[in-house]
């Protein structure tokens, strides 16, 4: 089956009772039994849900897996991997990531016991400095998040299996669309489902795609067992979302091209960061791994500074200034205040992360409306 048929088809059945089309939106917080411990596969909401149910199966099938999960949260998603290792255990993630996955690592588990290893990954064998016997876990994004750094999946499972480490990715910029880590061997692929797969910016979720049924079900018990699920509502309008990914991601990717040539050429800009051009790091890398190569893209201005970008981002029309991505609208974001915030400055700086950073969620309106947006902008 094509991505297209999946994004519409698959995980998703014409509701039994009705003959519908969408999936139902099962509002309902308990199941009637027909005498203890005996019912049709659902008790409890938080525990399973029809409309959940869907969504989880359709997910899993579009990153080629065979187990999806759902959480409240992308950080609910990454909070229930953290919670399969013990205190001791050992995490070595990328030092360019989102700043509430280091905040998460930083601030809440470190104080449990588990150790947080931060190194860059462009170069993959920057990890064996890290691995000993403690390492339970190599955590990736790849596009990174905002500098667009590309790490080879396949090599960082290459080095985990001969080690026995788990990895996991985050594969919110990309999304199954664009890439499929599954396919290249890792354990784990977390998404914050708020971002592309709902893709209109009115739901916030996250979820875990795997195809180890240990693993399975030990990221179920700590679903079910913390609680951190979404509601029916939620899980309806996602379900929605995804049946026009495949048409969203082809629009995302010819405008995202267009405005990171357009601000390459712009004297303003002093560096633009995304994969698609051949001079940026592992540019080859992407090409072989990723199908396309994505909206979303980050700039810095000649000469800038943090006031310089507010100016910038404070002109903006078309692209709105607010928080998150992936959307069907363009967003505009300042990761040193916003985004990343709760990484220190100099952790920031190590990776170019600089004050006049600007990063850019490019939407699918045409494209020569939000480069004019950009030119009076920067003007």
């Amino acid at each position: 089956m094509k991505f297209g048929t999946k994004a519409i088809h698959a995980g998703v059945e014409p509701d039994p009772s009705t003959g519908a089309i969408m999936t139902p939106i099962f509002q309902t917080s308990t199941y009637v039994q027909a005498s203890p411990g005996k019912h049709k596969g659902y008790e409890y909401s938080r525990t399973h849900n029809p409309t959940r149910t869907a969504l989880q199966n359709s997910i899993a099938a579009l990153e080629n897996g065979k187990f999806g999960l759902c959480f409240a949260s992308g950080l609910a998603a990454i909070d229930a991997v953290i919670k399969l290792l013990k205190p001791g255990d050992e995490v070595i993630a990328a030092n360019d990531l989102y700043g509430g996955t280091y905040r998460i690592f930083k601030k809440v588990f470190e104080k449990y016991g588990i150790r947080f290893h931060f190194t860059g990954m462009n170069d993959v064998n920057e990890i064996t400095h890290h691995i000993n016997e403690n390492t339970r876990l190599i955590w990736l994004e790849t596009p990174t998040n905002p500098m667009m750094n590309v790490i080879d999946i396949a090599k960082v499972v290459e080095l985990a299996k001969k080690n026995n480490i788990l990895v996991a990715v985050d594969n919110t910029f990309a999304t199954p669309y664009l890439q499929s880590p599954l396919d290249l061997g890792a354990d784990i692929v977390m998404h914050s489902v708020t971002k592309y797969l709902a893709g209109h910016s009115d739901v916030v979720m996250g979820a875990l795609v795997v195809n180890d049924p240990k693993l399975q079900e030990d990221l179920a018990f700590i679903q079910n067992s913390c609680g951190a699920t979404p509601g029916p509502q939620d899980c309806f309008l996602v379900l929605r979302g995804i049946k026009t990914l495949h048409l969203r991601m082809d629009r995302h990717c010819e405008n995202g091209e267009k405005i990171a040539h357009y601000l390459k050429n712009h004297p303003r800009v002093e560096k633009v960061y995304w994969p698609g051009f051949e001079d940026h790091p592992n540019h080859l890398v992407a090409k072989e791994q990723m199908r396309g190569f994505g909206g979303m893209i980050s700039f810095t201005l000649v000469n800038g500074n943090q006031d310089d970008a507010f100016r910038v981002m404070e002109k903006f029309h078309y692209f709105s200034l607010a928080e998150s991505l992936g959307g069907v609208e363009s967003l505009a974001n300042h990761p040193a205040t916003m985004t990343h915030a709760s990484i220190p400055k100099e952790e920031r700086l190590k990776v170019g992360l600089v004050d006049s950073l600007i990063r850019l969620s490019v939407g699918v309106e045409d494209a020569d409306d939000l480069i004019a947006d950009l030119e009076q902008a920067l003007s």
